[in-house]
């Protein structure tokens, strides 16, 4: 008796549950609103907050020759976005794939005035700024915020293991008798190193210049720095 009544109340909040809620449910559906609410429009919120670049730091202070024998400083670049890495011109490994990425991102950018590039010889007994001339006419280079620069020897080195942290060094043991980084440093226009983060929501630091997916990325985020 008390069961059969249990079930009868039971089924009777079931039935004004489906009356009052399913077409609600229908609804939301038909209008592609199925997954949308208060919560999860607060948790897209923070997900588009976390994906602003990062700001990491002022980007250290330069002063060299370009391939025009005209001096260069961090202060020529001041308003624009611009990437910037460490290589020299005889690289027999990493560096012509480098150079080639760097061709990519000028090519995507050529024309635009607030944005450029900065290659940096690691190498400046050899690359002086008439063979940087040369080479930055074999690479085909266009844009004229493209600078290759050379200069002191141990002011390159500190600029790039103390001031960016981007290794470089000799060593006689590997084929070409130096390393360093594959990275592109990004920087923008009022002149501190951004990147983005990776899948666990740690800055990257700094865009890997022998990987398309680097090249895409750092693509992408100059492109967010230039409508900053």
């Amino acid at each position: 008796m008390f069961k059969n009544k249990s079930y009868i109340g039971i089924s009777f909040i079931i039935l004004v549950f489906g009356i009052y809620a399913v077409p609600k449910i229908i609804s939301r559906i038909q209008n592609n609103e199925v997954v949308k609410g208060d919560r999860l429009d607060k948790v897209e919120m923070t997900n588009a907050t976390d994906e602003k670049l990062i700001k990491i730091g002022p980007a250290p202070k330069f002063e060299l020759m370009n391939q025009e024998n005209m001096k260069i400083t961090n202060d020529s670049y001041k308003g624009k976005v611009y990437v910037l890495e460490f290589f020299f011109t005889s690289c027999p490994s990493i560096c012509p794939k480098m150079n080639q990425s760097m061709l990519l991102i000028e090519k995507k950018f050529f024309g635009n005035p607030n944005f450029g590039i900065v290659s940096i010889s690691i190498d400046p007994k050899h690359d002086t700024p008439e063979v940087l001339k040369e080479h930055a006419k074999f690479l085909g280079v266009r844009s004229s915020n493209w600078n290759f620069l050379t200069g002191d020897r141990d002011y390159i080195y500190d600029l790039a293991n103390k001031g960016f942290n981007l290794y470089a060094g000799e060593n006689s043991k590997v084929n070409g008798g130096f390393e360093h980084s594959g990275l592109f440093a990004l920087i923008d226009k009022n002149g501190n190193i951004r990147c983005r983060k990776d899948d666990f929501g740690n800055p990257i630091l700094y865009y890997d210049g022998l990987d398309k997916k680097g090249v895409r990325d750092i693509q992408q985020d100059i492109s967010v720095l230039l409508e900053e």
